[in-house]
């Protein structure tokens, strides 16, 4: 993830409800299994990931824990395997090099849909290490790596009506590279995906605050996110996604969803205000708010189980 300021949005409760009433609602309260959630962000920020470098052997074996988190989970292999490789041109002075890197991709079929697809992606890699002191990436992005375990394991238990793509994506940190290789060879068409749901950064917030990017371009997604926030553990915001706005931080290109917006694939990207700790050897598990992070997955699965139940509007009304 790239960089991070405030915005406080004030919901008007009588909008809310006017907004929300024609909205289907996921009735169930949505809960995740702490202890694996948080044994999943240790092992993912653990010092031998090595920082998670995309192309390096700490990546490979953040890879193969996810993987397996993946089989797990109960998400559907999709092609003959997990693994999706590819490479991409880096520049070195004046010349070229390749690297290779790999996506990580499950699905969840859809049990009425199955042909409308959410994509949900979260960058496994980080920035490896320098000067030989490893960088974690707890905030960044073994939180919203291992959020994907839990959304798999709940989907899977309670299948949803459309098809849910599940992608750890590799190379965020080096220019996005893995969603760009999503989006150049996705595994549906293209105008099959009818939203993008991101995470990245999800997991420190001492004032217990996530917000949720996109819906100044996608402004008929705000309904869902407020209904989900009206009922939230957390304190869920919209913000960080108008451009030019003064003195506050613009989102919509700091992380893989940029990609699906570029495309004219709506998104909502769920990431936090952590200025701290952000590409620094101190965002490691011991400093994430483990109770905050319980709580924001949650949320998430909460939302991803509002825009799936409406997704038939939301194509409706995508660009």
């Amino acid at each position: 993830m790239i960089k991070r300021v405030k915005l406080v949005l004030l919901l008007g409760p009588m909008a809310l409800v006017v907004a929300c009433a024609a909205i289907d609602s996921q009735p169930e309260a949505v809960s995740v299994d702490r202890d694996t959630l948080l044994a999943d962000l240790r092992v993912l920020s653990a010092d031998d990931m090595e920082g998670r470098l995309v192309g390096s052997p700490g990546g490979a074996r953040a890879r193969a824990h996810v993987v397996e988190r993946f089989r797990a989970s109960g998400l559907e292999a999709i092609g003959e395997g997990y693994e999706h490789p590819f490479t991409f041109t880096v520049r070195q002075g004046d010349a070229q090099a390749d690297r290779s890197g790999v996506n990580v991709i499950g699905r969840v079929a859809g049990r009425t849909t199955p042909g409308r697809v959410i994509v949900i992606t979260a960058h496994y890699d980080h920035v490896g290490m320098r000067a030989g002191e490893v960088f974690n990436g707890a905030d960044d992005n073994a939180s919203g790596t291992a959020a994907l375990f839990a959304i798999g394991r709940h989907f899977s238990a309670r299948p949803p009506a459309h098809t849910l793509i599940v992608a750890a994506l590799d190379g965020e940190e080096s220019g996005l590279r893995g969603a760009r290789a999503f989006v150049a060879s996705p595994p549906v068409p293209l105008d099959a995906i009818a939203l993008n749901v991101n995470l990245d950064m999800i997991g420190r917030d001492a004032n217990d605050v996530l917000y949720a990017v996109g819906t100044f371009h996608y402004p008929f997604l705000r309904p869902y996110v407020e209904q989900v926030a009206a009922r939230a553990s957390i304190t869920l915001r919209t913000g960080h996604d108008e451009p030019g706005r003064p003195g506050i931080e613009d989102w919509t290109s700091d992380s893989d969803h940029f990609v699906f917006h570029e495309r004219r694939i709506p998104f909502i990207y769920f990431g936090v205000e952590d200025f701290a700790e952000h590409h620094r050897a101190t965002d490691d598990y011991e400093t994430i708010t483990h109770d905050f992070y319980v709580r924001a997955v949650a949320t998430v699965v909460d939302a991803i189980g509002v825009f799936d139940a409406n997704l038939d509007a939301i194509g409706m009304k995508s660009p």
